[in-house]
């Protein structure tokens, strides 16, 4: 009886031992894994920078580069939702045409959102507003004469 008592714990203790051991070797493989794949990760997320930022440095760049169809005092830049808005005949004070432009470098593509705003600029979806800023706001005298609490 005794030593079936002794086997059982020996059996568990040795399960147990086992068991650890699986756990503390899994660990050092997944270690080893990603030892292995984080310089590709690294690699991967320098390169995805590096392109992002010559992207922004095209996009404002662009008007300067000698194939840009467009007078570059007559650009604007806006970065958000658009890149440029060309204001066509700003130097010679006679606006004629407002251009939107979007600037792309190497494999980049329009993204859904860049594209929801082609497609309502094409179809003609594009308004003046004239907003004015209340006189209470930019009247000096009435903001310097308000009264003392």
């Amino acid at each position: 009886m005794a030593l079936d008592l002794i086997e059982l714990v020996g059996g568990f203790v040795l399960l147990l031992i086992i068991l650890f051991a699986g756990i503390w070797i899994g660990k050092l493989l997944k270690n080893k894994e990603w030892e292995l794949r984080l310089p590709k990760i690294i690699d991967e997320r320098l390169k995805k920078s590096r392109e992002v930022l010559g992207g922004q440095f095209s996009e404002q760049l662009a008007p300067f580069l000698p194939d840009f169809p467009f007078s570059p005092t007559e650009a604007r830049f806006m970065g958000k939702p658009i890149d440029f808005i060309i204001f066509k005949g700003m130097d010679e004070k006679d606006i004629q045409e407002v251009v939107f432009v979007e600037v792309k470098s190497g494999k980049a593509r329009v993204n859904a959102h860049e594209r929801k705003l082609r497609d309502a600029i094409k179809a003609g979806r594009v308004s003046w507003y004239e907003y004015r800023v209340p006189e209470r706001v930019t009247d000096v005298g009435k903001v310097l004469d308000a009264p003392n609490d």
